[in-house]
């Protein structure tokens, strides 16, 4: 059962997630941020994980908090449902297009967390949202997942598009790299024979 919950309250945010890495693709996803609970929803649909979030934020302030805060809750369930790692693919990449946007992402659930973003958005927002805040929830997210993660677009003219290619190929790399290789489904994925951070 790799499923997990985390409740996350700080002086800035109440934050409850739960999944399920073995879904299918359901969601139930409310931030108060109405382009963050699209982009979830997105993930939960294409990685195939179940997911609920509920957020309550700054928003008065802005969408920082609760967008990183969810990322961190997100990462920190990840981790939890994976828990010994045993069986997984561990990598995964893809190019994901999206319209004229073309993204490559690439993922190693490796117990080392690390980052790398490189995306250009023309605009400053996309709607009311932030667009320099897609890269501090896919920061959040990495490290606390214990992952290494590289997410780059490779060319876009669209904000939107290149946020949702981003998203998408996350959710793509996630659910190949977090599924059960059914020849190696008693043995963690490494030559140090563990993941554990």
């Amino acid at each position: 059962m790799r499923r997990a919950e985390i409740r996350r309250e700080t002086g800035e945010t109440k934050i409850e997630v739960a999944l399920d890495l073995d879904g299918t693709g359901r969601s139930d996803i409310a931030t108060g941020i109405g382009f963050l609970d699209h982009m979830l929803t997105l993930l939960a649909r294409h990685s195939m994980i179940d997911l609920l979030v509920r957020a309550e934020g700054d928003l008065h302030v802005d969408d920082h908090h609760t967008t990183e805060d969810v990322g961190i809750a997100m990462g920190q369930a990840i981790a939890m449902a994976l828990d010994d790692k045993k069986g997984i693919t561990r990598y995964a990449d893809c190019l994901m297009p999206m319209d004229e946007t073309l993204c490559r992402l690439a993922l190693d659930i490796s117990g080392r967390s690390f980052l790398v973003f490189k995306a250009e958005f023309p605009s400053e927002k996309i709607g009311t949202f932030d667009v320099e805040l897609v890269r501090e929830f896919f920061q959040a997210l990495a490290s606390n997942a214990h992952v290494t993660l590289h997410a780059e677009c490779l060319y876009g003219l669209n904000s939107h598009h290149i946020a949702e290619g981003l998203f998408k190929g996350l959710a793509r790399v996630l659910r190949k790299a977090v599924e059960i290789d059914q020849r190696a489904a008693d043995r963690v994925p490494s030559t140090k024979g563990t993941l554990s951070i």
